[in-house]
């Protein structure tokens, strides 16, 4: 076999099932060993995808959905440029995806795989893209010898597996992939299992929690597996402790209707948080700003990588740090603290909950009740609509606290957050969280601005390729507000206030975003009354149970009136 069809089964044989590409001239080879036929489960499927960053992020939204590990294929230098922002934030999140890329080994100089001229002047850096990309990725490495390519390809993958989760990075030579294999594959390898906490460390955090009278729990990135939410619930009601999302709360990790969720860690910090005497974070980044804000209180921090060795500066006090599965680890706490405590209950939060979830149901309310749409009264009325099955995944910047506070319907895995630093993924993810689950609805909130950064020909164009409906909520307030906000909260006297000329916040003149979607097939209108909120939206459900992708344009008031 080539080395091309040695990648594709060394990938599968791994429990790789998918590979999201946008590739180059790099990947003949590939594209030759996936012609040839194979039995069903052989090699991953292949999905081309038109855009790098398109590519980048429907393998970070298969992989938070199932859990499992997908393939990138990349063209070299430049193309792997082009997704290292999403490599950065699946870095961050801990995504694992096998990225690879190809480059040249002989620059024409082998007679026997002879490589194109664009090598030489067009594609080729010193160090190749396995150096431009390792500052975004776990581990980054060029191939050396076509004898180790299925060995590498192994290696990659549990790397990429092992914890702390994240992506990896091969360069393959276009001319190793024309070379045939000489040694036999190796066998299958294993992927490492997860790593368990220390229970001498579980039992004294157990101790402290149920030795304390007002605990709280917060959490932001649990719910990318559900089975930990479970175990939460679990531990929140042995302790009748209310539950917080973290002010970036990338994922369901709570249910949002039960008696004990508390809502969102906003500024200032929470009143929940002020009264507690222990504090439980549960795969916590950032759970309330600035880290000085809690001082007296103990801490305890559990979760795969409870340091975040990618931030500069963390500064949240931890008395105690339980590394490990966070599943597992919840579990054990759970079972701990049975041995110590009779459970409590948590009906004196219930009153307290549902007054906090009214409030902002009213609000919303009063928000549809004006001439103009609000971003809290198109989430009030999304949540009313949703189907029990849909996943929303977010990328707006300004609205998204209203959406957070607001869709309390939502199951978990039922949201993906796609704003991890860079904007621009929202419409990636969505497609590879729908290419992860086909028969659940998939919809996607974003801003004017985040819109822009997207692919949105690329995305729209899979879109249609793919058979992948997306229902696109496109939230158009006519700037950057996130901007202006920035502006109006640091220099609230100073020249852009004073003379109302705040640079670059404006997207003006408005087009007619729903011809985008006409032109790749789908179908869309714009809203401009609240009234017509509701109805837009089952149009846009409707369209999407069709197959169809659909894009509902939202007019809210302008960001500079």
């Amino acid at each position: 076999m080539t080395g091309a069809e040695a990648l594709l089964r060394a990938l599968r044989a791994m429990g790789v099932e998918r590979i999201y590409a946008s590739p180059g001239s790099d990947w003949a080879p590939l594209w030759e060993a996936l012609a040839k036929p194979y039995r069903d489960g052989e090699i991953p499927e292949y999905v081309s995808s038109r855009h790098e960053e398109t590519a980048i992020g429907m393998a970070t939204g298969y992989s938070k959905v199932t859990g499992k590990p997908a393939a990138l294929a990349l063209h070299t230098t430049v193309g792997a440029l082009h997704a290292t922002m999403g490599l950065r934030a699946a870095l961050h999140e801990r995504i694992p995806v096998v990225v690879l890329a190809g480059e040249s080994a002989s620059f024409a100089e082998d007679s026997a795989h002879r490589a194109g001229r664009q090598w030489l002047r067009l594609l080729s850096d010193v160090g190749g893209p396995a150096r431009l990309v390792a500052p975004t990725v776990k581990w980054s490495a060029a191939l050396g010898s076509p004898l180790l390519l299925p060995h590498t390809v192994q290696r990659a993958c549990q790397l990429a597996v092992a914890a702390p989760r994240g992506p990896v990075f091969l360069s393959v030579p276009t001319e190793f992939l024309m070379a045939e294999a000489t040694l036999e594959p190796p066998a299958p390898a294993a992927l490492p299992a997860a790593p368990a906490a220390n229970p001498d460390a579980v039992r004294q955090v157990a101790r402290a929690l149920a030795a304390a009278s007002r605990p709280v729990i917060v959490a932001e990135a649990l719910g990318r597996n559900p089975r930990a939410v479970d175990a939460l619930v679990a531990l929140a009601e042995s302790l009748s402790a209310p539950v917080l999302d973290g002010w970036h709360a990338d994922y369901v990790n709570f249910p949002r209707q039960h008696p004990l969720y508390a809502g969102v860690a906003v500024e200032p910090l929470n009143e929940v948080l002020q009264e507690a005497d222990f504090v439980l974070l549960a795969e916590c980044v950032a759970p309330w700003h600035p880290p000085s804000a809690l001082r007296d209180t103990r801490v305890a921090s559990l979760g795969e990588e409870p340091l975040h060795r990618h931030l500069p500066f963390w500064g949240f006090r931890a008395d105690w740090l339980l590394q490990g599965d966070a599943e597992a680890t919840l579990a054990s706490l759970v079972a701990e603290v049975a041995k110590m405590m009779e459970p409590k209950s948590g009906e004196r939060w219930r009153p307290r909950n549902e007054r906090h979830r009214e409030r902002l149901r009213e609000q919303a309310r009063k928000s549809g009740a004006g001439p103009a749409i609000g971003a809290a009264w198109v989430a009030h009325e999304l949540n009313a609509v949703l189907p029990r099955d849909a996943i929303v995944v977010n990328e707006t910047i300004s609205h998204a606290a209203d959406l957070l506070q607001l869709l309390d319907r939502l199951p978990p895995g039922g949201f993906y957050e796609a704003t991890y630093g860079g904007l621009g993924m929202g419409l990636g993810t969505a497609l590879g969280v729908k290419h992860a689950a086909p028969e659940r609805p998939v919809i996607v909130t974003i801003g004017d601005g985040t819109f822009y950064y997207n692919a949105v020909p690329a995305a729209f164009g899979a879109c249609q390729e793919l058979g992948l409906p997306l229902l696109v909520l496109l939230f158009d307030n006519s700037g950057y507000a996130s901007q202006k906000n920035d502006l109006l909260r640091e220099y609230p006297g100073g020249w852009a206030v004073r003379t109302g000329k705040f640079a670059g916040t404006s997207i003006a003149p408005r087009p007619d975003y729903v011809m985008l979607a006409r032109a790749f097939g789908g179908e869309g209108e714009r809203v401009d009354r609240p009234a017509d909120v509701r109805p837009a939206l089952q149009r846009g459900l409707a369209a999407i149970a069709q197959g169809r992708l659909a894009l509902v344009h939202f007019v809210l008031p302008p960001v500079n009136p």
